[in-house]
């Protein structure tokens, strides 16, 4: 069974409370799993998830060890969670570039996917900086090198512009609406299957022998709201996705 290796998608959160005189800390980790990890699976191949504290450290350091899995999802990752391993931060040593790795391996073959958050593309405050990694020469869309975030709480549809693509393979009627998306701009000779107001949704480019892929909206919430991810075509998209991007 081919593997899917996902990337991100994780975070902790400390809340201070105040009451008069006395306050207190708590602090909770969550994930944005319980649907694209369902998707895969039902895709027919094995899920392997990574959250951004352990894929800091155990992000394979190595093209071998990437070339284990047909395809990588990076989803609500920022390029300093591999740029910046610990051991590097903490004790000054040289590792191998992470970005430079995940290039080459879409370029012998693999299957790259970039999903849309606070911390990929260029993100919040353009700290997912994925722009300037190598990362970039092999994405179907230019990023921008500054906050790219488009926030649209009143809800944004999609727009299907090649219903013939197999991505969109057993999907049909309108898209739900998404709550905002990173915003960015197609490179030529690149395959456009859906926008968002007017701007890359879905889209699609060979490198090499391999193929990498942006869906530029997120794969939970909060720029997808429940009404898109227990969308009936949810499973079908992102498994249409991943077989596409496995050559």
């Amino acid at each position: 069974m081919k593997k899917v290796l996902l990337v991100g998608e994780s975070w902790t959160a400390t809340t201070m409370e105040v009451k008069g005189f006395n306050n207190f800390f708590s602090s909770k980790y969550e994930t944005g799993l319980g649907w694209i990890d369902k998707a895969i699976e039902a895709a027919g191949y094995e899920f392997v998830y990574m959250p951004n504290h352990i894929a800091a450290e155990e992000f394979p350091f190595t093209l071998e060890g990437l070339k284990e899995y047909a395809c990588i999802i990076l989803s609500d990752v920022g390029a300093d969670t591999l740029l910046v391993p610990p051991i590097t931060f903490a004790a000054s040593v040289r590792k191998p570039n992470r970005c430079d790795l995940l290039k080459q391996y879409v370029e012998e073959g693999g299957g790259l996917l970039m999903v849309g958050g606070y911390m990929t593309f260029s993100g919040i405050g353009g700290q997912g900086k994925w722009c300037h990694t190598s990362v970039q020469d092999v994405l179907p869309v230019q990023l921008f090198p500054y906050d790219d975030r488009m926030e649209h709480c009143e809800g944004v549809v999609p727009v299907t512009v090649n219903p013939e693509h197999p991505v969109m393979k057993g999907i049909e009627g309108e898209w739900p609406f998404v709550l905002g998306y990173n915003k960015s701009v197609l490179k030529e000779g690149s395959e456009l299957v859906a926008t968002v107001c007017g701007d890359p949704f879905i889209a699609f480019c060979d490198f090499g022998k391999g193929r990498c892929g942006v869906f530029s909206t997120d794969c939970a919430p909060h720029w997808a709201p429940p009404e898109f991810c227990n969308w009936e075509h949810y499973p079908t998209l992102f498994g249409n996705m991943v077989d596409y991007l496995i050559r």
